[in-house]
């Protein structure tokens, strides 16, 4: 995961420290000490050390060690200067400052932005387990799908039902985000629904939330022709992707697929270490990804024959195939693993580590580089497909009205995979491929993309 861990300063932490004793030392100290400890206690409360603490973070870890040329030290005396009368002014103060860095991806975010995203590369959330739309025929929620293992599902809430009022809120008008917010909760409350189905009269649905596990990856076994196809789309690369991604592939395994689609289109990334988990799931060997860090110093990863199947592989990407997505498919493409189809990725070659900061907002900042296997830097250039595919407008406006489609003949991209597979053009894993990688280090699991 995320490093997430709150972090001191060593005078931070004394001050922590020096707090208890601040009644037995004042008869040492005298006065003047005392008043020193409560304006340092002060000042470690106040909106202005969370600009330090965040400043702080920056100078130790930030990839470019001359701060896109700005002089970082006359950036702290500055933020350090001003007075802030709420914590809304040093966001904006943190703000300011980090866009001096010319880095989108170096960034700050308030307690609900950082909260949402440890929620979204967490793989889980707390709610009742569903997905819900609105309809536009009715033009009410509806759910969509009860997701495994949830409340909703062993409540017996289908697709379709549609969700007219929780708990005693009538939805009609209700955009489906505000009626995310009430349905998700602590895990152990209770909630309920108002549900419509057809065939039958309203009634009310009681549920208790719990904590769920978000289906990051979706897979299927098709007959396309004579092969069976293993298809698996992968939404994101969250704390659960890599263990769902196992079983994906050996349920398919078991239903004997003799050839995989792995659709990566539309993931715009997440864990590093689900990357390269994953990555080891379809290579046996050859390297995976190489990182540069600020000193320039480098760390390799590589494939370490845990691979769970050597079947045919075309992965498909498009230009919102991002970071993590593209390490992956840059290692199976170097290695010769798969055929790459679809549209040219969308060129992020960044590392973030994200820290929270002490009154729990966050800070993601940019702490390496990365190249694919054989050296290739995509960053701002993406990597180009082995077979090129472009949606057409129409045809993308099809696919987003109707997502049935999406991995059927009538989707373009797929159809093509399948075309390739069909006619033998695919690659095949090297065979003892040599390797000079080394493993990286465990601190990918507190890397973010």
């Amino acid at each position: 995961m995320n490093q997430s861990a709150k972090s001191y300063s060593p005078l931070q932490v004394a001050l922590i420290g020096g707090a208890i004793a601040t009644t037995a030392a004042v008869s040492v100290f005298g006065p003047a000490w005392t008043r020193c400890v409560r304006a340092a206690l002060a000042f470690q409360d106040s909106p202005k050390a969370i600009v330090d603490q965040a400043w702080q973070v920056v100078n130790r870890e930030y990839v470019d060690g001359k701060f896109n040329q700005q002089d970082w030290q006359a950036t702290r005396q500055s933020l350090l200067s001003k007075d802030y009368t709420s914590r809304e002014e040093a966001y904006t103060a943190i703000r300011e400052a980090l866009q001096k860095l010319g880095d989108p991806y170096t960034r700050f975010m308030d307690p609900k932005q950082y909260e949402a995203l440890t929620n979204q590369t967490s793989g889980e959330v707390s709610g009742i387990g569903i997905r819900m739309e609105l309809n536009e025929k009715t033009k009410r929620l509806t759910v969509v799908e009860a997701i495994e293992n949830s409340p909703a599902l062993k409540a017996g809430i289908k697709a379709g039902d549609e969700i007219l009022a929780i708990d005693g809120k009538p939805t009609l008008k209700m955009k489906v985000d505000d009626a995310s917010k009430l349905i998700r909760g602590k895990a152990g409350t209770p909630i309920t629904l108002r549900l419509g189905r057809t065939g039958q009269n309203t009634f009310n649905l009681k549920l208790t939330r719990a904590t769920i596990e978000v289906p990051t990856v979706r897979h299927t076994l098709k007959q396309e022709g004579n092969r069976r196809v293993g298809y698996i789309r992968l939404r994101e690369f969250s704390a659960h992707a890599a263990e769902q991604m196992q079983r994906a592939i050996r349920d398919l395994n078991t239903k004997k697929a003799d050839a995989y689609v792995l659709d990566l289109r539309g993931n715009p990334g997440g864990l590093l270490q689900a990357s390269i988990e994953i990555a080891r799931m379809w290579l046996d060997n050859g390297g995976i990804v190489k990182t540069v860090n600020r000193q320039g110093g480098s760390e390799e990863t590589k494939a370490n024959r845990t691979a769970l199947t050597n079947r045919p592989l075309v992965v498909l990407v498009d230009g919102n195939s991002a970071s993590a997505s593209e390490i992956l498919t840059g290692a199976l493409k170097d290695n010769r693993r798969a055929v790459v189809v679809g549209g040219q990725t969308f060129g992020k070659a960044l590392v973030q580590s994200v820290h929270e900061l002490a009154d729990g907002s966050g800070l993601a900042v940019t702490i390496a580089h990365y190249y694919t296997p054989k050296g290739t830097d995509i960053n701002h250039k993406g990597i180009a497909p082995d077979i090129k595919v472009d949606l057409t407008e129409p045809q993308e406006r099809q696919l987003a009205s109707n997502p049935d489609l999406i991995g059927t003949r009538s989707d373009p991209q797929y159809a093509r995979a399948i075309a390739v597979l069909s006619g033998g053009n695919f690659a095949q894993p090297p065979v003892n491929r040599p390797s000079s990688s080394l493993p990286l280090s465990d601190r990918a699991n507190d890397l973010k993309f």
